[in-house]
This record gives C-alpha cells, sequence and structure tokens, in this order.
C-alpha cells in the first residue's frame, strides 16, 4: 500500500495571545486541537467544516505560512519541520484570495513563479500551463484585464509551475459563476487523472459529495469525521418522503414515527422519518391507515450537507 500524499499527527496550533496590560494573564486561540488525518496518494480529499473551524489555520500550515505548535505533519514523505524545502517543492497551494502584479501578464507569473522555485528557463511549462488551463489566448494580455474566473484558473497554473505531486485549492469556486465552476472542477479531475492528489476545501457541499473519495470534517479545531465520502452519506439518519393525497388536508398528520411533518400544498406533505426506525413503506402505510388516500410519492436521500448539519450543528 502506498503511503499517505500527507500525513497529519495530533497537530496543534494555539496563536499568541493579544497584548494585555502589566499583570493580567491570557491564551491564545487554540485552531488546531489535535487533528491527525492522513489523504491517500491519487485521491480527491475534502477539508470540510465551517467558518472559523480551523481549515485556513491548517492550510497554511502546509503552505509553510503559519509555523504549527506540535504535532507532526509530512507531505509527500517529507517532515515539514526537518525537510521543509522538499516539502514545499511537494505542494502546490492555490488560495482563496486573488492576487497578482496587475502589470504582469500571464506568461510572465508563470516565469517569474518558475524562476522564484529555481527552474532553468530550458526546464519551464510557462506554454503547456497556459494550454492546460485554457489561456493561451491571454499569454500577453494583463493580468488586471483578466476575468475573475480566468484569474483564478491561473492561480491553479501558478501552483502547478514546479509540477507537485500534491494542489491544495482553498475555497477555489467561492463567488463564481455556474459555468467557471464547472470549468475548474473538470480541469482538476483532469489533473488527478494524470495522478496529483487534490485536496479541497469547498462551502458547496454537493460539489464535494460529487468529486470527493474521502472527506474529513473539522470543527472548533478537531477533527470529528473522517470517512469515505459514501459512508459518510450513509451516517444521515433522517429521511424525507414527499407525498400528495387525494383530499385537502386542514392539519398535517401526527404519528410517533415522524420526526417532522410540513404541509407544503393544500394536499401535498413532505415527512421526515429516520431511516433506521421505520422505512418510506411504513410511512405510507400509516398515512393510509389514517385514511389518506396517496397520489404521488417521491422520496429524498440523504446528502452530504445533512451530514454537514446533523455534526456540526450549523449549515454551510
Amino acid at each position: 500500500m502506498s503511503p499517505p500524499a500527507i500525513r497529519i499527527d495530533n497537530l496543534v496550533k494555539r496563536y499568541a495571545p493579544p497584548p494585555r496590560a502589566k499583570g493580567e494573564e491570557a491564551e491564545g486561540k487554540l485552531a488546531l486541537k489535535g487533528v491527525s488525518f492522513d489523504v491517500p496518494e491519487g485521491s480527491i480529499f475534502g477539508l470540510l467544516g465551517p467558518n472559523g473551524a480551523g481549515k485556513s489555520t491548517l492550510i497554511n500550515i502546509l503552505a509553510g505560512l503559519v509555523n504549527k505548535t506540535s504535532g507532526a505533519c509530512e507531505i509527500w514523505g517529507f517532515d515539514i519541520d526537518e525537510q521543509r524545502r522538499n516539502a514545499s517543492r511537494a505542494i502546490g497551494i492555490v488560495p482563496q484570495e486573488i492576487v497578482f502584479d496587475p502589470f504582469f501578464t500571464p506568461y510572465e507569473v508563470l516565469e517569474n513563479q518558475g524562476g522564484f522555485y529555481g527552474i532553468p528557463a530550458s526546464d519551464r511549462r510557462s506554454e503547456a500551463l497556459l494550454e492546460a488551463v485554457r489561456l493561451s489566448d491571454k499569454r500577453d494580455a494583463y493580468a488586471r484585464t483578466l476575468s475573475g474566473g480566468m484569474k483564478r484558473r491561473l492561480l491553479v497554473a501558478k501552483a502547478m509551475v514546479h509540477s507537485p505531486p500534491i494542489l491544495v485549492l482553498d475555497e477555489p469556486t467561492a463567488g463564481v459563476d455556474v459555468e467557471l465552476r464547472r470549468q475548474l472542477w473538470e480541469l482538476v479531475a483532469r489533473m488527478n487523472r494524470e495522478g496529483v492528489t487534490v485536496v479541497l476545501t469547498t462551502h458547496y457541499l454537493e460539489e464535494a459529495e460529487e468529486l470527493c473519495d474521502e472527506i474529513a470534517i473539522i470543527n472548533h479545531g478537531e477533527l470529528i469525521a473522517h470517512k469515505p465520502t459514501r459512508d459518510l452519506v450513509d451516517m444521515a439518519r433522517e429521511k424525507i418522503v414527499a407525498v400528495s393525497v387525494a383530499s385537502q388536508l386542514s392539519a398535517p398528520p401526527r404519528h410517533d414515527a415522524f420526526r417532522k411533518v410540513e404541509l407544503t400544498g393544500e394536499s401535498s406533505i413532505e415527512i421526515t422519518y429516520d431511516k433506521d426506525e421505520v422505512s418510506a413503506g411504513q410511512v405510507l402505510a400509516i398515512l393510509q391507515s389514517q385514511g389518506m388516500t396517496i397520489e404521488d410519492v417521491t422520496t429524498r436521500e440523504a446528502d452530504l450537507e445533512d451530514v454537514f448539519v446533523q455534526l456540526t450543528g450549523t449549515g454551510a
């Protein structure tokens, strides 16, 4: 079995306390409280959590922008303390913020990044990377003239200049339209098929459910779940059945097996139930026993958002 692309072991980060008056004591914020998980080589791995959960702190530690307080972290087998240079060369980070020199062209952005990593001019892949992210036609345009979506794609190319085997995307589709999100995910999926391990954070849980092989959820600096995506979705116990009946309803039906009942129309209801306690067929049988004639039924399977809310007590 291949070693993990990233290994995180009991990672702790406590930030320095704010200045206080003489004689006062204060503890800094504990952003990570002993987080441990592995990212399998070749996977698309989702790192989820509400705002302030510790995701950005963890990514900034991987990027070398924040020093951990304790614990261990390896990137492609390189310890981030003892082999920082090799660890840095094994990972590319696509940040949330879009920051470029407005007077550099996309080609110059990539060439400068290649020089930063000490890549000889003859070995740089700037043209190929621009083609990969569909920016060849913008090769010589000033970066300030690019659309937001083009800048996002240029950030991906910039992160891949040194051919790292691991790519980390921090909220890559935040604030972008549906078509650009689709293009970005197509690019990410293609890179993954070519062997790149991808770690992503996103608030779009349906994207994480569709793309990720495994997902870790962090809340208040602690790892609260780490499972294959399908197993994580299966943790959601509640299901919803939407029912249309033949007659008008004056009040929602009641039964101990129903977790929640909501009237959605004059003759339609949505019933939430625990799939470990009752089946959809039993829900319908209960309605029929109460004198209702059922005309139409649809069910909704649990999804990642249900699990996320269940585990963290918050929405995305």
